[in-house]
């Protein structure tokens, strides 16, 4: 894991924005010789100090927490997905379309095959579910509720909601969903 370096950080935005330290400083009410070792590691800012700096660079506060991404590793090539089958059921092949799968985040293709459910028992989830049917058509059980979707459908289950999915088709279903905690 990379050490956080908010002066850096802080240094960065500022010149992006074309500011020089005394500019930075003025609009911050922090004296050109603190912004100065801030930016450099040798002082550590108040909260107040860096509400400041945030507030004149017109950034949110925890801007200066975030941990540099790289973008290589936000792209997921089809030929790479993540795929996840449930034990006992090679009917239901999940293939995961987000880059991080520990995040408050969760997208995903399911497949069902011919005349195959997503589960024995109804599953629930701590968010909200968001689904659309790609291909075929799936029956969705919402509680005691049964919704059947087709080709180009969506839906939206309750958090708290139990569901599962089922393909009584011929045909495979294709359908893209993400859960958000």
């Amino acid at each position: 894991m990379n050490d956080l370096n908010i002066g850096i950080k802080i240094c960065e935005i500022r010149k992006k924005q074309d500011l020089s330290i005394r500019d930075l400083a003025k609009l911050a009410g922090v004296t050109p010789s603190l912004l100065s070792q801030i930016e450099r590691g040798l002082a550590n800012p108040s909260v107040n100090s860096l509400k400041s700096i945030a507030s004149a660079l017109n950034v949110p506060l925890f801007t200066f927490f975030m941990s540099e991404v790289d973008k290589r590793n936000l792209i997921v090539r089809k030929d790479n997905r993540k795929k996840v089958i449930l034990p006992g059921n090679n009917d239901v092949v999940y293939e995961v379309l987000s880059p991080e799968i520990n995040d408050n985040f969760e997208f995903a293709i399911m497949n069902l095959s011919p005349n195959t459910s997503s589960c024995s028992n109804f599953i629930e989830h701590k968010g909200y579910e968001i689904a659309y049917i790609l291909s075929g058509e799936a029956n969705l059980y919402i509680d005691e509720d049964k919704f059947t979707l087709y080709e180009g459908d969506s839906v939206k289950v309750p958090i708290g909601s139990r569901h599962r999915w089922e393909n009584i088709t011929n045909d495979d279903t294709k359908v893209i969903f993400a859960v958000i905690l």
